[in-house]
């Protein structure tokens, strides 16, 4: 049996804080900031065999047309998804001469982290670039150490700007303090191992991040109609991430539970990634049958899954039971694995509870709002003793009087 039986193991998947690492990072970062290009060039001989003196390179990327032609309608689609949530600013005139408003204006400068190695993802260049780029982001810089072939050609179909061969904590330092040759940014998205999240962690402030992304995780609510055929592949594709992906099936089917078992036997077998499939399943892996669908719903809320994934007679009119998650699947024909690549929806996500509180990355991530107000002087007449009252209850003099004066008899009258 690969899948648990008891949903508390969810509860019990928690990094450890890794005190060591912590201090590490703190000390690359406190070395960047104070030494530069230096500082950053000797973590990268060091980290990432690094060669020569420029850590910007140029994308001269011998192309693949059919990669390229997959690269391109990825793009439209996540364009057709995103343009949606472009914010526009707005303004309000009312008859008495108030007017007000809100001015909504792009980051000036991204930087987005690819992870090196084998873990380079050119899904997620699209994914990070493409609502920056429909936020008005002037200039957006790739960080990756080892930047492959996909990588780069994402990153021209996407539009990146700037390419540094760097990684680690001390590119996230590089972007986050700016250095001699590698300009501060607004932002830092992307994902990476636990050294680039902490470093992230603990740059916040200094710059925006987009989120503290932990290991994947997909669950599947699932009715007697569905398939355990799709509901074992669905949870393989989130177990092969990661040995501490996170599986999880919640059914009203003892049935289904059943089956699923026997497919997932019968399939993970023939796959690449099989050791840590069994590995992720056997450690982080939950099936449970439930009595109905609100309790399985109920379950999920509270889970706040990465993936959602609804495999139930008639998906859609269950989209309204969703109050916690990072992206809603529905139906036996949206597999997980199309929204990581091809459905438009962005597949950075919130992780480990969060969506409970954090939303997916969209083009809002990459602007910010300011508000405005106008007031003619009679109006504030009349406003002005109820904010002077406000002012005194708060215990703030200077606040009265800035009110005050602009009532008081001018010396020329």
């Amino acid at each position: 049996m690969l899948l648990n039986r008891d949903l508390s193991i969810v509860k019990k998947r928690r990094q450890d804080i890794n005190v060591k690492a912590e201090q590490t990072v703190k000390a690359i970062l406190d070395n960047v900031r104070e030494n530069g290009d230096s500082a950053v060039k000797a973590y990268a001989e060091k980290f990432d065999s690094f060669v020569g003196y420029s850590f910007e390179i140029e994308n001269a990327v011998k192309e693949n047309a059919d990669f390229m032609r997959i690269l391109e309608r990825a793009k439209t689609q996540i364009i057709e998804f995103h343009k949606n949530q472009i914010e526009k600013s707005w303004s309000m005139s009312k008859d008495n001469g108030v007017i007000m408003g809100q001015i909504a204006r792009p980051l000036k400068r991204v930087a987005m982290y690819v992870p090196g190695g084998t873990a380079n993802y050119p899904s997620s260049v699209l994914m990070n670039v493409i609502p920056a780029k429909l936020a008005g982001v002037s200039e957006i810089i790739m960080l990756c150490p080892n930047p492959n072939d996909e990588v780069l050609m994402a990153a021209k179909v996407a539009g990146v700007d700037r390419i540094y061969k760097i990684g680690g904590a001390q590119a996230i330092a590089a972007v986050a303090y700016g250095t001699e040759s590698i300009p501060k940014v607004d932002k830092i998205v992307g994902p990476g191992n636990i050294y680039v999240a902490m470093a992230k962690k603990q740059v916040y402030g200094e710059v925006d991040i987009d989120m503290i992304a932990g290991p994947s995780e997909v669950l599947v609510i699932a009715d007697k109609t569905a398939s355990p055929k799709y509901i074992a592949a669905d949870l393989m594709s989130q177990a092969e991430h990661d040995k501490l992906a996170r599986a999880i099936l919640i059914t009203t089917s003892e049935k289904i539970l059943i089956d699923t078992e026997k497919e997932l036997e019968r399939q993970f077998s023939y796959l690449e990634r099989r050791e840590i499939i069994e590995d992720a399943l056997r450690n982080y892996g939950v099936g449970i049958a439930v009595d109905n669908l609100e309790k399985a719903f109920e379950l999920s809320n509270e889970i706040a899954p990465e993936h959602l994934e609804i495999l139930t007679e008639n998906p859609l009119e269950k989209l309204p039971k969703v109050k916690n998650a990072g992206s809603i699947f529905l139906g036996e024909n949206t597999p997980e694995s199309l929204g990581d690549y091809m459905s438009g929806a962005n597949h950075v996500l919130p992780t480990g509870g969060t969506a409970k509180f954090y939303s997916s990355l969209g083009v809002y991530d990459f602007v910010k709002v300011s508000s405005y107000s106008y007031y003619p002087r009679e109006i504030l007449a009349d406003f002005k003793d109820d904010v002077i009252k406000f002012a005194k209850l708060e215990g703030l003099s200077a606040h009265v009087n800035s009110i005050k004066v602009r009532f008081e008899a001018s010396s020329d009258d």
